[in-house]
């Protein structure tokens, strides 16, 4: 049988973890797959769940939610904890993001203004007005989605606590104020899209890491060519600030749209397995 907690590897004999689980302490499921169980007695009881992207259905998760009412665990949810849909905000993260990708692609276009102007030895007016524009363009669209991306970000991150809360390394704070923190802002907030993708992929389905892995580096790229951009003081040398520009656009862009990619695949992952087959929150 496959471990019922990863479910990749396959069992040890005689248990329901694999060997790997076994040794990072992770816990079996409270309980065994089989039939949803029989609400507790005085519990209440909500409908049956239904879409993320429909209309509310019955109480919050925790009082008979549309995630727990068919099946209901034998001890009480962890306190602060609720499954709750990420499909709206995931949806805006992504509108906003693609928005961020347009005003990649003006100041794309913008940099080979600059960069055809700076090749013939010249200055150009409308090369400069284009790139104080786009530039403009993108500082508002990276806030608003950075913003909205943060609130998509804490909610998966505590849907997939829900899910199993041994499987996240580092605590749920961490969702938001690691991407505000020097240094380990170049690998935290990958460590925790990691966990959520992985406790949020359905069981028996490993969820491979190369869409991450490609987003998160590219995302640093176009990092440390921002930063190169701010260094130039107007020198002479206007053909290799043009090219250093353009580079950082193009990145950005391409980590951009797999931003958008990640958030549509964890957005459906979560929502797949929140209304799909009843699960049992794993502990840690």
């Amino acid at each position: 049988m496959t471990c019922t907690h990863c479910g990749r590897q396959p069992a040890s004999a005689g248990n329901t973890l694999c060997p790997e689980c076994l040794a990072a302490g992770a816990h079996p499921p409270f309980a065994p797959a089989g039939p949803p169980m029989a609400p507790l007695s005085g519990a209440p009881v909500g409908p049956q769940p239904g879409p993320l992207s429909g209309p509310p259905v019955g109480p919050p998760v925790g009082a008979g939610g549309p995630y727990d009412a068919p099946f209901a665990a034998p001890f009480p949810p962890p306190p602060g904890l609720a499954l709750r849909s990420p499909v709206g905000l995931g949806r805006a993260t992504v509108t906003l993001l693609a928005l961020v990708a347009v005003a990649d692609l003006f100041a794309i276009w913008a940099d080979a203004l600059q960069l055809d102007s700076a090749g013939q030895g010249r200055t150009s007016d409308l090369a400069d007005l284009a790139t104080g524009l786009t530039a403009g363009a993108q500082v508002l669209t990276l806030i608003a989605a950075m913003v909205v991306y943060l609130c998509w970000l804490y909610r998966v991150r505590v849907n997939a606590e829900v899910f199993d809360q041994s499987g996240h390394s580092l605590k749920r704070g961490w969702a938001i104020g690691a991407w505000f923190c020097p240094i380990v802002n170049l690998w935290f907030p990958r460590r925790i899209v990691l966990d959520i993708w992985n406790t949020s992929a359905p069981q028996g389905r490993p969820a491979g890491h190369r869409l991450i892995d490609l987003w998160w580096a590219l995302w640093l790229v176009s990092l440390f060519a921002d930063q190169a951009t701010t260094r130039f003081d107007g020198g002479t040398d206007a053909v290799w600030e043009a090219r250093v520009m353009l580079f950082a656009d193009l990145t950005d862009l391409v980590a951009a749209v797999l931003a958008a990619l990640v958030v549509l695949r964890l957005t459906r992952m979560q929502d797949q397995k929140a209304t799909g087959v009843p699960f049992t929150p794993v502990l840690g």
